[in-house]
């Protein structure tokens, strides 16, 4: 058995981090960088500020905003590159070992939890043969963060939320979505609404992908804005719930993944002005991945279990 090696276990960075470091390293920029593997640019300075700590050099020379990589932070790239590279290889080498009827399917977390997770004792049984493995990720796959034509191939298929077309894949569009505004009914009773502009100053909170969605609520219903607005934002749909009916203010959330709570009460929607835009949920693949018989089984499935969503 191999041994691990105890005196470099402490010089061993996170994945997450040698990813933000590699990417800010290709691309000199902290928000491309971002960009490219599917975290904000704050998380990737963080991420990167916590290597430097932990290997006590600066990685990076900051100018504006603009980074160039030190000295250091050259060489660290050009060996860690590589192997890197050996350790995603072995990976994929591993998972094309996976049986004919194993997926891994990618979904945005409350997506997951509120559409796929209740399904999947369908799909058993309409396919008992097929082992499903979910995996979650924070941010749209297809927006070249961390898509499934980006690198070695980590997942079959992806539900996901945009528009296509996107580049060597394909798609099955599964459903549109209606936002609407809730908060919780005690704040309500302490800030009586009426009619769209009365959102004006109200406390309003974002969806960490979707900041210009409020904007584009007043816009819609003919409210003109003096200034884009602005607040706290939260990456998950659920925890962003969560907030709205703890008295935190306003939210613009899907409704089908805040069914529960509008109907225990703990979110009233306080306007009928439910919010759409050209964007929809789809479950995308690689170009040809549907060939495999697993695949377009659980494709079919996806695109049933759509049909039925209200």
């Amino acid at each position: 058995m191999m041994k691990w090696n105890e005196p470099y276990r402490q010089h061993l960075p996170s994945s997450a981090a040698l990813r933000s470091f590699l990417a800010a390293a290709r691309l000199g920029s902290f928000s491309l960088a971002g960009d490219s593997v599917g975290l904000t640019q704050s998380a990737v300075s963080r991420q990167i500020s916590q290597l430097e700590a932990q290997l006590g050099v600066a990685l990076f020379v900051r100018t504006g905003r603009r980074v160039e990589l030190s000295g250091e932070g050259r060489a660290y790239a050009e060996a860690i590159g590589p192997a890197l590279e050996q350790i995603a290889r072995a990976g994929a080498r591993l998972a094309q070992r996976r049986g004919d009827n194993e997926l891994t399917i990618a979904t945005l977390p409350s997506f997951g939890m509120r559409w796929l997770a209740p399904r999947l004792p369908r799909l058993s049984v309409r396919h008992p043969e097929l082992v499903i493995n979910v995996a979650s990720r924070t941010w749209p796959f297809t927006s070249g963060a961390q898509g499934l034509d980006d690198g070695p191939r980590d997942f079959d298929a992806a539900f996901d939320f945009g528009r296509p077309p996107w580049g060597g894949m394909q798609h099955a569009l599964l459903f549109r979505e209606e936002a609407v505004v809730v908060c919780s009914p005690h704040w309500l009773a302490a800030n009586p609404l009426r009619e769209p502009a009365d959102l004006v100053g109200k406390p309003l909170l974002f969806q960490s992908s979707r900041r210009q969605a409020w904007d584009a609520w007043f816009a819609a219903n003919g409210v003109a804005l003096a200034a884009p607005c602005t607040g706290p934002s939260i990456e998950h749909f659920l925890m962003l719930a969560q907030a709205a009916a703890a008295g935190a203010g306003l939210a613009l959330i899907p409704s089908f993944l805040i069914a529960p709570e509008l109907s225990a009460g703990t979110l009233v929607a306080p306007l009928d002005r439910p919010f759409s835009t050209d964007q929809a949920y789809y479950l995308v693949w690689p170009q040809g991945g549907e060939a495999g018989s697993a695949l377009s089984r659980f494709i079919a499935w996806a695109k049933n279990e759509a049909s039925r969503t209200e």
